[in-house]
């Protein structure tokens, strides 16, 4: 089954014909899907990041004893710095 097909489209390309800062996240999700660990992150540099901040919001959701407020803004503060330097690097190398 071609999973591609069912990719969300990215809207801002769509309608502007620009990538936009998080373009290649689904895909890049795809590719460590299939094991494809140096793919993923050519595709979107910032999906790790991605990644361990979200496994932290599922953690702060669910133990409330925990406090994960302090990664979860450090990972989003690297993971924006991430996603935008990727991004300038993209738009400025194509």
């Amino acid at each position: 089954m071609d999973i591609e097909k069912y990719l969300l489209p990215c809207m801002n390309k769509s309608l502007f014909g620009v990538d936009c800062i998080g373009c290649g996240t689904q895909r890049a999700l795809l590719l460590i899907g299939n094991g494809e660990f140096t793919k993923a992150f050519y595709q979107f540099p910032a999906i790790y990041t991605t990644i361990l901040l979200f496994i932290f919001i599922g953690l702060h959701v669910i133990n409330k004893k925990r406090d994960y407020q302090k990664i979860i803004i450090g990972l989003a503060i690297i993971n924006a710095i991430i996603m935008i330097i990727s991004y300038i690097y993209k738009i400025t190398n194509i």
